[in-house]
């Protein structure tokens, strides 16, 4: 089977706490990443917690963007995936990591639908519990 996908995910460091509080500027850095991956955006949901820290999430025509911030410690975390060949995932957390004001980042990609792609190998059967 070729790949389904690619799942990219990012952890974002040192990003400025009110911009990571603001749901609008979040928001607003999901759509820019949505364009630069090449993504088509569906539906949105997001949510404001209280005291501090928004969810922002993406329904994609290609699967999907999230983005999850924590301003009292300067983090935020993120992925986007899409299948196909066409979208630019990574592209696309290089773009939060910038809309966000990221100091310094760490991006992982997984090559979705490819066995050997995550770090434990395909089992024959689900492990038992203990």
């Amino acid at each position: 089977m070729p790949v389904a996908g690619r799942h990219c995910m990012i952890e974002l460091h040192g990003c400025p706490r009110e911009l990571l509080d603001d749901l609008e500027a979040v928001r607003a850095a999901m759509h820019a990443a949505v364009a630069v991956a090449r993504g088509t955006l569906l539906g949105e949901c997001n949510h404001r917690f209280s005291p501090h820290g928004v969810t922002v999430v993406g329904l994609l025509a290609e699967s999907h963007i999230s983005v999850h911030t924590w301003p009292e410690h300067g983090y935020a975390a993120a992925d986007v995936f899409t299948c196909g060949e066409h979208g630019e995932p990574a592209a696309g957390c290089l773009q939060l990591a910038q809309s966000l004001g990221a100091q310094r980042w760490e991006l992982r990609t997984v090559e979705r639908g490819r066995p050997g792609a995550l770090s434990h190998p395909l089992e024959r059967e689900p492990p038992t519990e203990p």
